[in-house]
């Protein structure tokens, strides 16, 4: 199933517990453990852009080729990654992915 995800697009592995444990502020030994739930809640919480921009952005694409993805200029690129990451610090998300 990960394999044809869109983090796999971008990604050569998935490497986004890392990157969730990071951004959300949780010890990566409180995430969820399976690779597929974790996944699905992050789809779940994240609309199809900002998956997009997340796999995009954590696989280092330069903000040229990001910008032309989603017709953004300068400003709306630095506001879409800002409103992104802010939302993996509020808790209505960031504890969707802490192990029950």
């Amino acid at each position: 199933m990960m394999e044809n995800t869109v983090w796999r697009q971008y990604n050569s592995e998935n490497k986004y517990r890392e990157l969730l444990a990071e951004f959300t502020h949780i010890d990566i030994i409180d995430l969820i453990e399976d690779e597929k739930e974790l996944y699905g809640i992050l789809k779940a919480k994240l609309t199809k852009k900002e998956l997009k921009l997340f796999a995009m952005d954590s696989a280092k694409i330069d903000d040229e080729k990001i910008k032309a993805e989603f017709s953004y200029n300068d400003e709306e690129l630095e506001k879409a990654k800002f409103k992104l990451y802010k939302k993996f610090k509020q808790d209505k998300v960031r504890l969707n992915f802490r192990i029950s």
